[in-house]
């Protein structure tokens, strides 16, 4: 495979994608959808450095600049506070992978984007959303009451401060720290090891978002004795949201589009609720 040649940035040149990182994340929500969610926002905020990467204009360099974008339109879901991290490092590894192609596997980076969504919106949307927002306008209601100035000040400064610093600096944080991990992993040869590990823990990941965001559970009982979603719980836990969920990904497979998937899903909850199989 064909080995790119990433360019250096100097200082000016680091602040620039920094600020990118900063403000594009900001953005990541603007082109929300049912099938990716944030991966279109997350392919704009990331298309700067794949530019960069492959903008010789070649048609080798085109070629893999549309295999990264393809890349970077799988599902994705994080806060957006927190999404410059992930910006960040997943940056620094497309840098990796267009240096070392031949031992870098591009399915990794997809594998540590779906491990760090679960822990970094856990932590972002309980900081920013249930303490931030609620103490800054918490207490900007209460000057604002008293006809105070410094109520909706306090509720924009209080906001902003804390989201500009995680913003800005995880994203900085991000792409400086992956790099020189990257780089030792790959110099001590035990990325491949590294990978399987970052894969596992993306699985588990989606595997507890199935569990937690897909609630179908059946009524279906015979008098007092048998109820029929107890005894599926006690041969698997979850057992119908997640046959939902495979049933799903053999649709897409088939390449069914997102608007008749949801209509089945619409359509199926319409008939099999009122008959009693599903609630």
């Amino acid at each position: 495979m064909q080995t790119w040649t990433v360019p250096t940035l100097n200082k000016r040149q680091s602040r620039k994608r920094y600020w990118s990182f900063f403000w594009r994340s900001y953005a990541i929500q603007a082109s929300w959808n049912y099938e990716g969610q944030m991966n279109l926002g997350f392919l704009y905020g990331i298309a700067p450095v794949i530019d960069r990467i492959y903008g010789d204009g070649t048609p080798a360099s085109l070629e893999a600049k549309k295999d990264a974008y393809r890349r970077h339109l799988a599902f994705y879901n994080c806060t957006p506070q927190t999404s410059s991290f992930v910006l960040g490092v997943a940056s620094s590894m497309e840098e990796e992978y267009a240096r070392n192609p031949t031992s870098f596997d591009p399915n990794s980076i997809n594998a540590v984007k779906s491990s760090l969504m679960g822990p970094l919106s856990g932590v972002g949307d309980s900081f920013f959303q249930g303490t931030i927002k609620v103490l800054a306008f918490g207490l900007g209601v209460n000057f604002a009451r008293k006809g105070s100035i410094l109520g909706p000040i306090l509720a924009v400064l209080i906001s902003f401060v804390p989201a500009f610093l995680v913003t800005y600096y995880g994203g900085k944080l991000g792409y400086t720290a992956g790099n020189k991990f990257l780089t030792k992993l790959t110099k001590a040869g035990i990325m491949d090891r590294a990978m399987y590990l970052v894969t596992i823990v993306g699985l588990m990941v989606i595997g507890s978002m199935i569990a937690s965001m897909i609630g179908i559970t059946t009524p279906i009982h015979m008098g007092k004795a048998f109820s029929l979603q107890k005894t599926l719980d006690t041969i698997f836990p979850q057992m119908i949201p997640l046959a939902f969920t495979f049933v799903m990904y053999w649709l897409l497979q088939k390449k069914v589009t997102t608007g008749w998937i949801l209509v089945i899903c619409i359509v199926s909850g319409l008939v099999l609720s009122p008959l009693g199989i599903f609630k």
